[in-house]
């Protein structure tokens, strides 16, 4: 047999990332039956490794079960995944006198029936196969001593249940098949077996690196954590003991600090995707409800952006003014411990109207002016254009406002939603259908249409089509810019991911681009900001929002030397960065065009984005004069805000609210 040695940290952190996919590549395989656990982990001396596999094989053919084997053979250990069939009486019948089987056959080979794992309920009624009959029988006289009223973990190890006695699934297992907004193709078509996703293997509880669970990192508390929350959803359609289906409470509040970061989407072996169930859950929890008023405050933020736009400095100043500002974020549900953004006093899309355009004859590309680039960061689209001219592209811009909806999907506003993606399918067809590549700036926008976008309409061909010609900024001059020399810039450098840019687009071309730009960088693993779109700024989540932050990310900003450049590409993240530091942050686009206007070496003196710092980060705060004027209007708009609600929440108790 030939071997290799594997000596270099990249290759190995590859190799064990192979073995430990293991439990989620083999549990799950398209077209093939459902594998579980229940004989996964038997062990023999090494030495008998292989006539216990053969012998094995054997009786995985006389009971017509499938298999994937994985695990640690040098240790003896076999790791597998069996296809066994647990909703029916007979599966179970067949499943017990397997394990009896299996039993035998590990002891014949002087194995354990359990190599590293424990016993528990699926296989305490074998050990007697194993130490024998008078070892348990001691087992038992030792455990009464201790235990005499039989109330810790009992029916374990002695007087166990039979296997299969209380299995999660079963033969009464008949969980309803409920309608729902996103189509759960990969679960066939219901959320009900999305829920059985979770094995229980933890992943989600670990608390040192990668995304997920970012508020189980907080909390510590299992209700946070994926699984607890699968587990949640789970018994919601069992009814026992979570009473109410979709308006079940103790669901809702588990959800409440999942921050939709996706990072369970990737790193759960099962990828187990609590967004998108969060996000379903929710649609039908306040169907004929009326939501928290930070739904409508930051859920609909596209409308009132464009509102805002209509006045920016008018509404900065209301916003930002000492006592008027704090009413109005109390209003909205939002913490008066964050400062607000600030509305650029021109959108992107206004600048771009009256710009000239350039390159043209040249290949096209549409450039998505997302809400949060559009209304607060226009810089960061702007130096986005250049770059892709520069790459030699025609920008194009769609000429009528349009919004993926990304702001929606936290509070479950599907139905909102979905609108405003077919109106962008109507909208950009004919550019659907020349191929027209688009390039976004926002990674959670980008995930939308990668992502939630073909979850809600899967068969829709121009759906499907916009999905493969979406890219963001760096996937896009890596895969379809190949000509394009990325500038230098010879500067130190801290990278913050966004959770959706890492799980769903992947960082490779992010890391190729920023490799050839020669930053010296360093990729933190900092999993989430704790900012997440809207979570952030909610009154209620704003201490677990800033603990989130604090893991990593903070410090390390805090930290960083004043010529260090600071990147992350998601708005909710430079939000979180300059509300919490001294510090801003760039986007790669921004990292792109100051490498062009700047050189290697880039902007001498202070931080390096002072000079390609978004707007609103250092505004004046507003005289006195406007802050009495200001604060008398917005008494009475906040009074006539607060009475409309009132009057509008107790007309409409049972409509239906987008």
């Amino acid at each position: 047999p030939s071997m290799k040695l594997f000596d270099n940290e990249e290759e190995e952190q590859h190799l064990w990332k192979v073995r430990e996919s293991g439990l989620g590549a083999t549990a799950r395989i398209p077209g093939e039956k459902d594998a579980w656990e229940g004989w996964e982990d038997s062990a023999v001396p090494p030495e008998r490794v292989g006539p216990y596999l053969r012998d094995l094989r054997k009786l995985f053919r006389k009971y017509g079960y499938n298999c994937a084997l994985y695990g640690h053979f040098g240790q003896g250990c076999i790791h597998t995944r069996i296809d066994f069939e647990l909703k029916t009486a007979e599966g179970v019948a067949h499943f017990r006198a397997f394990l009896n089987e299996a039993a035998d056959l590990v002891v014949s080979h002087g194995g354990s029936i359990s190599g590293e794992h424990g016993d528990g309920q699926s296989k305490a009624a074998l050990l007697p196969k194993m130490f024998g009959p008078e070892l348990v029988e001691a087992f038992r006289e030792f455990k009464a001593i201790w235990d005499p009223d039989n109330k810790m973990n009992p029916h374990k190890v002695v007087d166990p249940y039979l296997p299969g006695e209380n299995l999660r699934l079963g033969p009464h297992y008949h969980p309803p098949q409920v309608p729902t907004h996103f189509k759960f193709l990969d679960d066939h078509g219901s959320f009900s077996y999305a829920t059985e996703r979770c094995v229980g293997v933890g992943e989600c509880r670990k608390e040192e690196s990668g995304t997920m669970c970012p508020s189980y990192m907080v909390t510590k508390e299992e209700m946070h954590s994926t699984r607890g929350r699968a587990h949640l959803l789970f018994e919601m359609f069992q009814q026992d003991p979570m009473k109410g289906l979709w308006k079940a409470e103790p669901v809702r509040e588990a959800l409440d600090l999942c921050l939709a970061c996706k990072g369970c989407r990737t790193e759960c072996p099962l990828n187990v995707d609590m967004a998108t169930y969060k996000a379903e859950f929710l649609a039908h929890y306040y169907e004929g409800r009326v939501r928290p008023r930070h739904a409508y405050a930051m859920g609909l933020i596209y409308w009132w952006a464009r509102l805002a736009s209509l006045a920016p400095g008018v509404v900065n100043l209301i916003t930002h003014a000492p006592v008027v500002g704090k009413v109005f974020q109390m209003l909205g549900g939002l913490s008066t411990k964050r400062k607000m953004p600030s509305f650029a006093p021109e959108t992107f899309t206004q600048w771009w109207r009256r710009r000239p355009t350039r390159n043209v004859g040249r290949p096209r590309v549409i450039l998505w002016p997302d809400t949060f680039n559009n209304h607060f960061h226009p810089q960061t689209a702007e130096a986005a254009v250049e770059v892709l001219e520069h790459a030699g592209f025609q920008v194009i811009v769609p000429e009528v406002s349009l919004c993926c909806g990304r702001p929606l999907y936290d509070f479950g506003m599907l139905e909102t939603a979905k609108g405003l993606l077919r109106e962008v399918l109507d909208t950009l067809r004919p550019e659907i259908e020349a191929s027209t590549p688009l390039v976004g700036l926002e990674p959670s926008c980008v995930a939308v249409f990668r992502d939630e976008m073909m979850n809600l309409f899967p068969m829709d061909e121009d759906a499907r089509r916009l999905t493969s010609q979406t890219y963001i900024l760096s996937e896009f001059l890596e895969k379809k810019a190949p000509h394009f020399q990325v500038p230098k810039l010879y500067r130190k450098a801290l990278v913050h991911g966004h959770c959706h840019h890492q799980h769903v687009m992947k960082f490779k071309d992010e890391h190729s681009v920023l490799t050839k730009l020669g930053l010296d960088y360093e990729m933190l693993d900092s999993g989430c900001c704790g900012m997440a779109g809207s979570f952030g700024f909610e009154a209620g989540h704003f201490d677990v929002s800033v603990a989130v932050g604090e893991r990593v990310l903070l410090p390390k900003v805090r930290n960083a030397a004043d010529d260090t450049l600071i990147i992350a590409d998601g708005f909710s993240c430079r939000e979180q960065i300059a509300d919490l530091t001294d510090r801003g942050a760039l986007h790669l686009a921004q990292v792109l065009q100051m490498a062009l206007h700047e050189g290697p070496r880039g902007p001498s003196g202070g931080p390096p984005e002072r000079d390609y710092q978004p707007l609103g980060q250092w505004e004046p705060a507003p005289s006195p004069a406007d802050t009495a004027v200001v604060f008398g209007a917005g008494i009475l708009v906040g009074l006539g805000l607060a009475w409309a609600m009132s009057n509008g929440v107790s007309k409409n108790k049972t409509r239906r609210h987008a």
